[in-house]
Parts: structure tokens; sequence; C-alpha cells
């Protein structure tokens, strides 16, 4: 992956959680696991220009469900990592491990 292709910070944690969430992952679920595990506020709208750009690399996936009545007739729209994402994902985490490596005792609380 090169630098231009690299994985932002919310890029790399809306990827996670939609792998996270599986066949579940749609718009208020991510919202949730993003609040839940990464302890942020996102506007959905941000999340979604985010989840439509990383559809647009080729990292995720959408489709969507038959409409219900409950949502007045509109369709939930799911997400899936898809194996390029999953690769982005691989490349990104092994990058941040070797910047991590040998700083451990620098971070530690004293």
């Amino acid at each position: 992956m090169s630098g231009r292709d690299s994985l932002g910070d919310f890029e790399q944690m809306a990827l996670l959680a939609v792998l996270r969430l599986g066949e579940s992952a749609y718009g208020v679920t991510i919202l949730q696991e993003l609040q839940d595990r990464a302890g942020r506020h996102v506007a959905r709208g941000a999340l979604y220009v985010t989840l439509e750009r990383l559809e647009s690399k080729r990292l995720l996936q959408s489709q969507f469900a038959d409409p219900t009545p409950e949502r007045g007739g509109r369709a939930k729209r799911y997400f899936a990592v898809t194996e390029a994402g999953l690769e982005a994902l691989r490349a990104s985490r092994e990058a941040l491990m070797r910047m991590w490596a040998g700083l451990e005792p620098v971070l530690e609380k004293p």
C-alpha cells in the first residue's frame, strides 16, 4: 500500500467496526460500535462520507436489504469489508507495529 493509499485513523476504525459487526454492519450499528469501542462521537454524515470513500477505494462493499415498514419503507444499507480492505488493514497494522517496536518502555506509565 503506497503512502497516498494508506488508511487514515478514522478509516481504519470504520473498517474495523464493519469487520467486527459482520452481517449486522449498517450505519447505526457502525456509529454505535465506534462510540462504544473507540469512545468517539461521530456525526452520521461524516461516517457516511467515509464509508462511501472506502467503497470507492474498493475496501468496502455495500448492499441494500429489503425495505421494511418500520423504516417507513426505506431499506438498510449493509457494509462488508472486501479482501482488499482486509489487506489494507493488515498492511496498516504491520506499519504501526513497526513504528511501535521498541517504544514500549518510553510510553509506560511510571
